[in-house]
C-alpha cells in the first residue's frame, strides 16, 4: 500500500478518531480529530499515530509531505 492521503486535522478535540468522507468530485478526504495542541508537533505526531493505527500501518510508514503548519495536510504512505 502506497499513496498520498489527504487530511483535515482538528486539534483540541474532545476525543481522537477518524472520519472518512467523499468529496463532491470523488476523491476522499481524512477528518482526523485529536485531543492533542498544536504546538511543537504534538498533534501532528498524533495525528500520524491515530492514522497509522487506522490503517493497520506502522507509524514509520507515514510522513507528512505538505501541511505541517496547516489543518490541511498531504500526509504520504511509505509501505
Amino acid at each position: 500500500m502506497s499513496g498520498l492521503l489527504s487530511v483535515r486535522v482538528t486539534p483540541n478535540a474532545s476525543s481522537n478518531r477518524v472520519k472518512i468522507e467523499e468529496m463532491p468530485d470523488g476523491s476522499i478526504q481524512y477528518r482526523v480529530y485529536v485531543t492533542a495542541t498544536p504546538e511543537e508537533g504534538k498533534a501532528n505526531a498524533a495525528v500520524l499515530k491515530l492514522l497509522a493505527k487506522n490503517l493497520g500501518l506502522p507509524k514509520s510508514a507515514l510522513v507528512i509531505v505538505r501541511g505541517e503548519l496547516s489543518q490541511n495536510k498531504i500526509i504520504k504512505i511509505l509501505k
